[in-house]
Formats: structure tokens, sequence, C-alpha cells
């Protein structure tokens, strides 16, 4: 396996996705050039899974005790991707992904013939979003990556979000961007460009890292290096994460300890 040099090589028992026989580094990677990393949160960076489908439970207080309330959780995740992706934005015209989820959550329940949660428990599960809790790795890695690199979260999340999970987690951040600074959602060019002119550096100069492939496929057109994550408990132990490596990446990593190990932190 091609690796940057490295202080240990610890993290190959955490590779819980699967056993791959390809070289976990792009055919094409040259990430010496890198100066800075751009991370997802919700997901990459974050368990959403295990918090929000723990106030869901919290919050239900057993009076629906026959509900899956981890597959809610899940169609609520799948939700907001959808509204994101076709609801029309601008800088003008801004609608946060609070009141995204906020207003799929009403639908959710009615689907689910959930209809006994009043409007405070569900402003209140609404805000279990900003309350994500960091995988394991996280700021184990990120600390050991920031000895090198800018680290800087880029987010579909709202800037208060953001910040109020990465206080409560511990996030290591040099900067937060966030998608209504932009006044578009990625994977919209102007996301990962207008990160980049914020940190002064070029595209090639950028790698941004995500569990999620669109990110890092829109990310790799416009010039960025990426960095694969795999993240195979993202929607729960039973959940149907995309955890397959890909050598269209320049990186493929278990978690963010084993991608400090590949550029060498």
């Amino acid at each position: 396996m091609t690796v940057l040099s490295c202080a240990t090589s610890q993290t190959h028992a955490r590779r819980r996705a699967q056993d791959l026989t390809f070289d976990r580094v792009g055919h094409n990677a040259n990430v010496t050039t890198i100066k800075a990393l751009l991370f997802d949160v919700q997901g990459t960076a974050t368990d959403f899974h295990t918090p929000v489908t723990a106030a869901a439970r919290r919050i239900s207080a057993g009076r629906h005790p026959d509900t899956d309330w981890s597959a809610v959780v899940n169609d609520w995740r799948a939700a907001y991707f959808r509204l994101v992706d076709t609801t029309p934005v601008s800088r003008e015209n801004w609608v946060s992904v609070h009141s995204i989820y906020r207003d799929s959550l009403d639908e959710l329940l009615s689907d689910n013939r959930i209809g006994d949660v009043s409007a405070a428990e569900r402003d209140e599960l609404t805000l279990a979003w900003q309350q994500l809790i960091p995988w394991p790795d996280t700021v184990g890695g990120m600390t050991r990556l920031k000895q090198r690199y800018t680290l800087a979260a880029l987010s579909n999340a709202d800037v208060s979000a953001v910040i109020n999970l990465s206080k409560l987690g511990g996030l290591p951040w040099d900067a937060v961007f966030s998608a209504e600074m932009f006044g578009a959602f990625k994977p919209d060019p102007i996301t990962y460009r207008t990160a980049a002119q914020y940190l002064g550096l070029d595209a090639e100069q950028i790698m941004m890292v995500a569990s999620h492939k669109y990110d890092i496929e829109a990310a790799a057109a416009l010039g960025f290096r990426t960095a694969f994550v795999a993240r195979p408990f993202e929607y729960g132990a039973n959940g149907t994460a995309d955890v397959a490596y890909d050598n269209k990446f320049d990186l493929n990593a278990a978690d963010f300890a084993d991608l400090a190990t590949q550029l060498g932190c």
C-alpha cells in the first residue's frame, strides 16, 4: 500500500467497511501540495443516527413501542437530501436546513401515523440535528491533521448548527463554511470555489473529505483533491451506507485516524 511517511500503522484493524485488494491511494494522487482539508460534517465528521434516534425514542416516551425509530430517522435524512436537492435557494431567498428538517418531520410523522407528538416536542426533536456527536476517531484524527493542515468544515447545515455541534463535540476547526454563506447547497460548484477563495488557496491545494461520494466527486470536477472516508454505521448498525473504496479518489480511508496516517500526520 502506498502512503506518505507516517508515524504509525495503527489503523488497519479499523477497516470494518470491507476487505479490499486494490491500492487505497488513487493512481494519480499527488497530495504533497495540499495545504488545507475541507470536511463534510453530518455523517462524515459526526454521527447523526445515534443521537437523533436516541432523541426520538426519548421524546416519544414509549408512546409508540412498535415504531422503528432507526428507520424513521433514516427516512428523515432521506427527506433532507431530497429537499436540499429540489428546493430553490439563493442568498436573497435562503431556506435554512433547520426549517427543512422541521417541515419534513411533520410529513414523516404523518406518514408513520404518529400524531401525538406536540409542536414543542417536534421542535425539540429537530434540534437533535444540532447535537450530533463526533465519531470516535474524529477528534483524535483531526488533532493530528491540524499539526500540518488548515482544517475547515464545508457543510450544508446552517452555520449555527455547525457551531453548536462543534462546540459540543470539541471539533478543532480553523474555519467553518456553510451553504447559507454562499446561497447554495453542495454540490453546487460555488460552495467549493468560494470556500477555496476564503482560504486563499487554489483548488489543487485543498482536499475535500467526505463519506458521501457525490460531494467529493463534485469537488474533484473542480480540481480539488479528494479523500473518501468510509462510515459503515452512518445509517445505524443495519444501515446501507456506501462504503466501497474507489481509486478514482486520491485517498480512501477507514476513518480520520487512517486519513491522518496516509497524510503523514
